[in-house]
């Protein structure tokens, strides 16, 4: 009997692990409402997933448009949801002193009314203009969200528990996502049309989720606004100049070291997207979901396998030594996709997902949390403001240079596809050296910092 209870505890312990009861009293009820938001947000945010996207835009215009034209505009789409975080500082300023709930809440429901017209968007050259723009949009109201996010996080969840509320609510939102993707993927297969029908479900299903963040509660709401007025008041108010970015890297220097490294990190990862889009059917010759399967669905159902572990090192440890050991696992996933691509191996391909979802796992949580090591309460959106413009800007580069240099050695060398992509684990693996490296420096910064005991030895004897 007492074997028996034992078993069916450690078959259902990672379900409770998902109930508010599993954490402190005071995160409960947000949480609560969090989770439920990051179960129908999904429905709207697949939509636009980079991955997601890039599979049936390069499938449905494949043939209506000059080939070269739509591998760039593969390019602009898979990056859209990188480089549009350019605009964070926009966010950071026009929120700066209002309800960040209700703030939220305005961008998902422009979010939703811009996806929803997607599904208008006919099958033409001005139709694959009007999508693209469409996703732009829509990447750019998601930027907002994100940013304002992790103030609101910041203030609701203590530092040893904002890891596993982030890792709960990430693995909820990848897996219905995952789910998702495949669904679409097959349901295109069978009717090209059917995401016409598809998009209007799934924004009102959405709006389950914006309901469940309008319940969400800004703990010491008050507070936060009179510091940010006060901030305002005494010229500290965010602003979309450029400068006030460079002052706060160049006041916090480590803070700047860790935006290196994941600068180079981060364009080795962008540069795969639409890379990967555009091979796996020029030279896979996969379809809707075959390209959905590998880009999105099987990194997307990984993750939940790694989240935990990922979860309790970002708890322990300080995000510089998070990434010194997380970033490897991306090298390792370009290296065999680049491997994949040089053999002609689909079934590498389908490894390298794996591998790369387990490095999304850790990924979502430093990406979100990662800025809070370093700032300031009152400065949170102003540091993820910083990130995330950071990595609009590499998004801006990345996919741009890898399509570029695919599209330029393709009619020049053989193996084009396989130079362009070893670029991939390159840019990669100069980003883990540099956090390795980043990690020594900040090992010996505390130890110089540590207050030496002063206390005389105690005498035995």
């Amino acid at each position: 009997m007492m074997r028996d209870e034992g078993l069916m505890n450690r078959v259902l312990f990672p379900v409770r692990s998902f109930l508010p009861s599993s954490l402190p009293m005071m995160a409960r009820r947000n949480y609560r409402y969090e989770l439920l938001a990051s179960f129908f947000l999904p429905f709207l945010l697949s939509v636009v997933d980079s991955a997601i996207i890039g599979v049936v835009v390069k499938n449905s215009y494949e043939g209506i448009v000059d080939g070269r034209v739509l591998n760039f505009v593969v390019a602009v789409i898979t990056a859209a949801m990188a480089f549009s975080n350019i605009v964070s500082f926009v966010w950071v300023k026009l929120s700066h002193g209002k309800d960040k709930i209700r703030f939220i809440n305005g961008l998902q429901v422009a979010m939703i009314l811009i996806v929803a017209l997607i599904g208008y968007m006919p099958r033409s050259a001005a139709g694959m203009w009007g999508l693209t723009t469409c996703v732009l949009l829509a990447r750019f109201c998601w930027a907002g969200y994100i940013t304002l996010r992790s103030t609101v996080w910041k203030q609701n969840y203590s530092r040893n528990v904002r890891a596993r509320v982030t890792g709960k609510t990430a693995t909820v939102q990848v897996l219905t996502m995952a789910v998702l993707g495949l669904g679409l993927g097959a349901a295109m297969d069978a009717d090209t049309d059917s995401f016409r029908l598809l998009l209007p479900i799934g924004c009102v299903l959405s709006l389950v989720g914006v309901w469940a963040w309008s319940r969400v509660r800004l703990r010491g709401r008050a507070s936060l606004l009179l510091e940010e007025e006060r901030s305002r008041e005494a010229g500290g108010a965010p602003s979309f100049n450029p400068l006030r970015m460079v002052r706060l890297l160049t006041e916090d220097r480590m803070f700047a070291g860790y935006m290196g490294c994941m600068f180079l990190l981060g364009l080795g990862n962008l540069m795969q997207t639409p890379l990967l889009v555009v091979l796996l059917r020029e030279q896979f010759a996969l379809e809707y979901l075959g390209g959905i399967r590998i880009t999105s669905s099987i990194p997307l159902a990984m993750m939940p396998l790694s989240i935990p572990f990922w979860a309790k090192l970002l708890d322990r440890v300080h995000v510089i030594q998070f990434r010194k050991i997380h970033s490897w696992f991306f090298v390792v996933s370009c290296s065999i996709t680049t491997v994949a691509v040089y053999t002609n191996t689909a079934g590498l391909l389908m490894v390298s997902a794996v591998v790369q979802g387990l490095a999304f796992g850790g990924g979502v949580l430093a990406w979100t949390l990662g800025h809070l090591d370093f700032a300031p309460a009152a400065r949170a959106s102003e540091y993820m403001g910083v990130h995330v413009t950071l990595t609009g800007v590499r998004g801006l580069i990345a996919p741009f240079l890898g399509v570029g240099m695919y599209e330029l050695l393709l009619p020049r060398v053989e193996h084009a596809a396989t130079i362009a992509y070893a670029m991939c684990p390159t840019l990669c693996l100069s980003g883990a050296v540099g956090f390795a490296v980043l990690a020594r420096r900040k090992l010996a910064s505390d130890r110089r910092s540590r207050p030496v005991d002063t206390t005389p030895p105690s005498r035995v004897g």
